[in-house]
Formats: structure tokens, C-alpha cells, sequence
């Protein structure tokens, strides 16, 4: 003996539009209560690249005998943000910047032709621009090259004993102030 309907539709509820909505309205308001509540709870991180000791990386490699190109100095504000030494002769030199206004400029010594370094680091196209003035012991034949964002490098090639090298200074400031880091660099051994 059967207590429940003839029809099969046992313990059935009925569903309604209203009903739906209302689920809706009631699942929507927990979503906005939760992200309501992570948005008043978080704390905004001021996210900074950490500040990076170059000169001590530049020590280190000079001592494994490296003849390492790099800036004597940094203009007031700037500071190291990563470095990357690789050794060989010629060595590998990579150095990120930033200034006091949070511009990038960026460094590098390598055995690859300026070509190619104008095209990994600035530009597929890079546009030839009017010769640099560049006051340093280091590379005396600077050019200049900028591209199609506004931003501009300085690139200059060293022959010697060791082989080619290229040197590469660019970034988001103005050409002065790569003019002003191009002509800091040398190869003086560290702290002398």
C-alpha cells in the first residue's frame, strides 16, 4: 500500500520565476558581501624593486678576472635594481636602473653585434639620431638610436686584444642624462 501520489511526483517542490530570482538575489548579495569585504580588509602593497649592491658584483667579477665595463657612478636618485654578470672574454654585463622618478634606463656590455642588442633592447626599427656627446674613457665612438615610443639608446663599439665588444645605454630619460651614465663608465678596478 502506497502512501504517496499516483503520479509519481512525490516530494516534488513547486518552481516558480520569482522563486529563481529571488536565489539569484540572495546568491549575488553574498559574491558583492565577500568582495566588499576583501576590498575594506586589504592592504595595498607598494610593490618596489629591491635595491642591488652592482659595485660588489662588479668587485666579484673583477676578481675572477673580468674586464667588466660599467658606471663609475650613478646620477643622484638612481639606483640598481638588477644586475647579471656573465663571464668570458669579453664578459657578459647587464644593469637595470631606475631614477629618482621612476624611469628605466638599462646597461649592457656584450660580445653580440650593437645591431643586435638595438634590436632586442630598444626597437625591431631603430631610427639613427645626431651624434652624442659622450665625455669618458670608455668607447669613443657613440651613437645614437631612438624608437618609435620616444624612448632613446646610445651604443658604441670597442675593438680590442679580447675581441669586439658592444655597449648599449638606454631607456625613458632624456639623451643628456645617458650621455651623462655613458660617460661614467669605465673599467677601473672597483674602489680605487
Amino acid at each position: 500500500m502506497s502512501t504517496g501520489s499516483s503520479d509519481g511526483a512525490g516530494g516534488r517542490y513547486q518552481r516558480s520565476a520569482s522563486g529563481m530570482v529571488g536565489a539569484l538575489v540572495v546568491t549575488l548579495l553574498v559574491i558583492g558581501a565577500f568582495v566588499a569585504f576583501r576590498a575594506f580588509n586589504r592592504t595595498n602593497l607598494d610593490v618596489r624593486p629591491e635595491k642591488v649592491d652592482y659595485l660588489a658584483q662588479v668587485r666579484y667579477a673583477q676578481e675572477d678576472g673580468s674586464a667588466v665595463v660599467y658606471p663609475a657612478r650613478l646620477p643622484a636618485g638612481w639606483h640598481a635594481t638588477q644586475v647579471t654578470v656573465t663571464p668570458g672574454q669579453p664578459p657578459g654585463f647587464q644593469l637595470s636602473l631606475l631614477t629618482a622618478d621612476d624611469e628605466y634606463v638599462g646597461f649592457v656590455q656584450s660580445s653580440e653585434p650593437l645591431a643586435t642588442l638595438l634590436t632586442t633592447y630598444v626597437d625591431p626599427d631603430p631610427q639613427p639620431g645626431p651624434a652624442p656627446t659622450v665625455a669618458g674613457a670608455v668607447g669613443q665612438d657613440w651613437r645614437t638610436w631612438t624608437d618609435s615610443g620616444g624612448d632613446t639608446a646610445l651604443g658604441a663599439q670597442l675593438g680590442h686584444a679580447r675581441g669586439q665588444e658592444s655597449l648599449l645605454v638606454f631607456g625613458t630619460v632624456s639623451r643628456s642624462q645617458l650621455e651623462q651614465l655613458a660617460g661614467a663608465l669605465t673599467t677601473a678596478k672597483v674602489g680605487s
